[in-house]
C-alpha cells in the first residue's frame, strides 16, 4: 500500500514590523521553536518556517491526516505565543487573524487560512506550495484554471494521455457556504462563469477526473465574512503537486509569467497587480503591496519533506528566478497606472466589495445628511439602500 502523508500549510497574520509590512525574526524563530519541538516529539515528521509579506506560514508534513486536532492546536498555539509576543514588540496588528479566543478542533473558521491535502506517494513527488499576501483566496482562480484546463498553458492536456481526461474543479460560493463540482473540459464554460468572479467563487480542491487523485488544495477562508467587518485581507495559501500524469512544475509556474489583477492591495479596497517574487522580497511596501506571492518547490519522500545531508529540508524558491522579472515589471508598471486613478473606480473595489472595509464608516458618518430626491425611480439597488438606511 502507498505511503499516505498530509500536508499542511497553515498561516497567520500575527503582526508585521512597520506596518503591514513583514514578518520579524522574533515571530518566525516562535514558529520554528514550536514546530521543531512539534517534530522531536513524532507528531510532525518535518516542516519549514517561512512569511510571505505580514503573514507567518507554517509548512507541516505529517501522517496524521487532514483536519487534525493535534495539527490545527500546533498551529494555533504557534500562532497565539507569536501573537503575544507581537504585543509585547508594539508590532502593527499584532494577532490581526485570531478573530476567536477558545479553540474546538479546528483552526478553520477562527481567522487563520488552512490548506491541507492527504496524498498517497508517488514514486516521485514534487509539491509547489504557493503563499499570497495583501489579496484574498480567488486570487488562485485565474492560476488554477490556467493550470488544470487551459491546454494553452499545459501542454500536457493536450499531448500527456494521463492529463487528457482533464480535471474536477471544488467551487466554493463563500457567501451562500455551497459547493459544487465541475469537470473540465466538458463544463470549462459553466467553470469561468463562476470564478470569474473571485470575491463570491473559489476553487477549493482541484483532482484528476480519471481516478480522482487530488492535485491542489487552496485556502477558502474569508476574515471578513467571520468577523463582519474589514480586519484585514485573507492571504491564501495553495498547494499543488505537479510531475507524473499532473502539470509539470513548469506548466504550474507559467500562468505566473505575467502579472494579473486581484482584489486587495492597500486597506483590502483595490484592485492591484500580482505580483511573483522570492522569499526575500517578500516585503510589502509600495501602497501595501503590490500583492505578492512566493512559492516554494520540494519533494515528499516517505512521509517528510525531503532533506540535505545535515538533515535540513530541501527547499527551492522558485520564483527567485530572472524569468519573472516580465512579470515583475508588469506588475510595477501595473500598480504606478492604478495609483494614478486615486480612489476612483475602477482603482477602487466596487461598492459590494466596499461594503466589508472601512467606507462603511464614512456612510455611517454621512446618512443624516442625505436628503430624498423629488423623483425617485424604485430599483433593486435603491430598495436594498433603503433597507440599510
Amino acid at each position: 500500500m502507498a505511503q499516505k502523508t498530509t500536508i499542511s500549510v497553515i498561516k497567520c497574520d500575527v503582526g508585521s514590523l512597520a506596518g503591514h509590512h513583514t514578518v520579524p525574526n522574533p515571530l518566525l524563530k516562535i514558529g520554528e521553536k514550536r514546530l521543531a519541538r512539534a517534530q522531536e516529539k513524532g507528531l510532525i515528521n518535518s516542516h519549514y518556517v517561512f512569511h510571505a509579506g505580514d503573514d507567518l506560514e507554517l509548512l507541516m508534513v505529517h501522517d496524521q491526516g487532514e483536519d487534525n486536532s493535534e495539527i490545527h492546536k500546533l498551529a494555533w498555539e504557534t500562532f497565539k505565543e507569536a501573537a503575544e509576543r507581537a504585543s509585547k514588540l508594539k508590532l502593527y496588528g499584532a494577532g490581526q487573524d485570531i478573530l476567536k479566543t477558545a479553540f474546538s478542533g479546528n483552526i478553520r473558521g477562527m481567522g487563520p487560512g488552512v490548506a491541507e491535502m492527504e496524498i498517497e506517494e508517488r514514486k516521485s513527488d514534487p509539491l509547489i506550495v504557493f503563499a499570497a499576501d495583501k489579496t484574498e483566496p480567488g486570487a488562485f482562480n485565474y492560476p488554477m484554471f490556467r493550470i488544470f484546463a487551459d491546454p494553452t498553458n499545459t501542454a500536457g492536456l493536450v499531448i500527456d494521455p494521463n492529463l487528457t481526461g482533464g480535471f474536477r474543479f471544488e467551487v466554493l460560493d463563500v457567501i451562500a457556504n455551497q459547493k459544487v463540482v465541475l469537470k473540465c473540459p466538458e463544463e470549462m464554460y459553466e467553470l469561468i462563469a463562476l470564478i470569474g468572479t473571485p470575491g463570491r467563487y473559489v476553487v477549493s480542491h482541484v483532482w484528476r477526473a480519471r481516478d480522482d487523485v487530488i492535485s491542489a488544495a487552496t485556502s477558502t477562508t474569508r476574515l471578513s465574512l467571520i468577523a463582519g467587518k474589514y480586519v484585514g485581507k485573507d492571504d491564501p495559501v495553495s498547494v499543488v503537486r505537479a510531475q507524473h500524469g499532473l502539470p509539470a512544475l513548469g506548466e504550474v509556474l507559467a500562468p505566473f509569467m505575467h502579472s494579473y489583477f486581484v482584489e486587495g492591495w492597500m486597506r483590502g479596497s483595490h484592485w492591484g497587480p500580482l505580483m511573483p517574487v522570492g522569499l526575500k522580497d517578500s516585503r510589502c511596501t509600495a501602497f501595501d503591496g503590490p500583492p505578492r506571492i512566493v512559492a516554494l518547490g520540494f519533494q515528499v519522500a516517505n512521509g517528510e519533506i525531503a532533506a540535505d545531508d545535515d538533515g535540513r529540508p530541501m527547499i527551492s524558491d522558485l520564483f527567485d528566478d530572472p524569468a519573472f522579472d516580465l512579470a515583475r515589471r508588469e506588475a510595477m508598471e501595473i500598480a504606478s497606472t492604478l495609483r494614478r486613478m486615486g480612489e476612483f473606480e475602477p482603482a477602487r473595489l466596487g461598492a459590494e466589495a466596499m461594503e466589508y472595509t472601512t467606507l462603511p464608516k464614512v456612510l455611517e458618518k454621512l446618512k443624516d445628511r442625505f436628503e430624498s430626491t423629488e423623483i425617485e425611480v424604485e430599483t433593486p439597488e435603491l430598495s436594498r439602500v433603503k433597507a440599510n438606511r
